[in-house]
């Protein structure tokens, strides 16, 4: 499958766009974010983009998010709850929905408990982050859209 607008548009809602690099919220420091939350080992303190930069970061970042959702999902979903998953593990890490309840109760069928594990990923460095509640209570609304079963 393939990221839908929608599922863009969510993500540059809750990223929007800062062209210079900020320090993580919640730990102060690393990691280093720039763009639309592109992180990586380039992204350093007093480091500048373009407009041009932060959508091809962007771009790179949620088609490696889309790739990772396409491997291991190994169940039917729809565009709706695939968008919520690339959302999801391009702002928790692909590694994070691998190994989460979320994707093992989503490939074990269970739709609707997969829908209700996006709101347990609220916290950042041990805090409960009142920004990424709301983010995955987008993400569960999304994914329910057009549930199975």
């Amino acid at each position: 499958m393939q990221y839908s607008k929608d599922g863009l548009h969510l993500t540059e809602q809750f990223e929007s766009v800062r062209l210079t690099a900020y320090p993580d919220p919640a730990t102060g420091g690393d990691p280093w974010t720039i763009g639309y939350g592109h992180t990586g080992p380039e992204v350093h303190s007093g480091m500048t983009i373009t407009q041009e930069q932060a959508e091809n970061y962007l771009m790179q970042d949620v088609a490696k998010a889309a790739a990772d959702v396409n491997a291991k999902v190994t169940v039917e979903i729809t565009q709706g709850e695939f968008d919520a998953l690339v959302d999801f593990a391009f702002n928790c890490g692909c590694g994070n929905l691998n190994g989460s309840t979320l994707l093992k109760k989503l490939n074990a069928g269970d739709y609707e408990g997969a829908a209700h594990e996006f709101e347990k990923w609220d916290m950042a460095a041990g805090k409960h982050m009142a920004g990424l509640l709301r983010r995955r209570q987008a993400e569960e609304l999304l994914f329910l859209k057009d549930i199975h079963g």
